[in-house]
């Protein structure tokens, strides 16, 4: 993997990441045997893929906002922060993920906090996670910013609460 020559922050999507978000996409996708069609409008026109996913939009029926975990021009991963929990119980307040060629190097437990800190800004006190219930390394990030389990969601996701104020520095 390439060193960093900086700490990684979490901000909006932008088109610096360019080359770097399409292949850790695409390498991410392809790991999962996941579809990988949706990246043809990232290749496409980045700019206005970037675009598309800036600033607070209605997404899964509530206020959302799209953050990037970069440094310099590598695309690490991507946070999801609603404002505000949905109607169902399928999806917390914050959502992330890191691609493929960054996994296990400790970034997604620092997006993670960086994630609470926002969603700190935008006044909540603690959030709701949701995870895969066979997905052991989200569960220790979560871990690690003292989620307290709750039981599971109707998809039959591991459901935890993060309290904020545990996690500030």
């Amino acid at each position: 993997m390439t060193p960093l020559a900086t700490t990684p922050r979490l901000a909006s999507p932008t088109t610096l990441v360019r080359d770097s978000y399409i292949a850790g996409e695409h390498a991410d996708m392809l790991h999962r045997g996941a579809d990988t069609a949706w990246l043809s409008d990232a290749r496409a026109d980045f700019a206005q893929f970037v675009d598309d996913r800036r600033g607070i939009r209605e997404r899964w029926g509530v206020p959302s906002e799209v953050f990037w975990f970069t440094a310099d021009e590598h695309y690490i991963g991507s946070l999801v922060l609603r404002h505000r929990l949905g109607a169902d119980d399928l999806g917390g307040h914050i959502g992330y993920h890191v691609v493929r060629p960054w996994q296990g190097q400790g970034h997604a437990t620092a997006m993670l906090g960086h994630g609470l800190a926002k969603a700190h800004s935008i006044g909540l006190d603690r959030v709701l996670m949701t995870v895969a219930q066979d997905n052991p390394a989200s569960q220790r990030v979560i871990a690690h910013h003292h989620g307290a389990e709750d039981g599971t969601n109707s998809d039959g996701q591991l459901r935890f609460w993060i309290d904020i104020s545990l996690n500030e520095s």
